[in-house]
């Protein structure tokens, strides 16, 4: 089965959106240095450290079984979830990988998780991702806070914001 993925992004004012398919067959198109394709390989510590998502504590969620580990682990441990919703083609996302990481290593008391949109369509398109990158901030499961678009300033404000809004309720 070939399964062809096609993907449109636009700019506004130096956001990116990506424009996620609206079909199920769809097309990626895969141009110079810019892209990456994932390799056979289903080692996801390889692939996470190809496309740059791996580092810090940033952990890849690349199943609907691994998201509900994670939602079931945050609740048990109290912690907000700040969920990366990016592709390894996109490279807004690629751009803000890195400082992901380091905010993952900032703040440990959050969880930090990438979910790729490719790997995981149903799940970005039951939660309305209608672009890349989407963080999304989940306390107990539920959505406190979201950034469309990367936006790394607003990125580095929203993170304390939600750990102060959290220490109040």
């Amino acid at each position: 089965m070939l399964l062809i993925i096609i993907t449109l992004s636009i700019s506004v004012q130096g956001t990116y959106y990506s424009l996620l398919p609206l079909q199920s067959i769809t097309l990626r198109i895969i141009m110079g240095n810019c892209c990456v394709s994932k390799s056979g390989d289903d080692d996801e510590d390889s692939y996470h450290h190809k496309v740059n998502f791996a580092s810090g504590n940033v952990h890849l969620i690349t199943t609907q079984e691994r998201w509900e580990e994670k939602l079931a682990e945050a609740k048990r441990d109290s912690k907000i979830i700040v969920a990366n919703f990016s592709a390894s083609w996109c490279g807004p996302c690629r751009m803000l990988a890195p400082l992901f990481g380091e905010l993952s290593e900032k703040y440990p008391t959050l969880m930090f998780l990438t979910v790729d949109v490719d790997d995981l369509p149903e799940l970005s398109s039951s939660l309305d991702i209608r672009a890349t990158p989407t963080f999304f901030f989940l306390k107990d499961g539920q959505l406190i806070d979201k950034l469309v678009g990367a936006n790394k300033l607003e990125l580095l404000k929203k993170i304390p914001a939600v750990l102060d809004s959290a220490k109040q309720s």
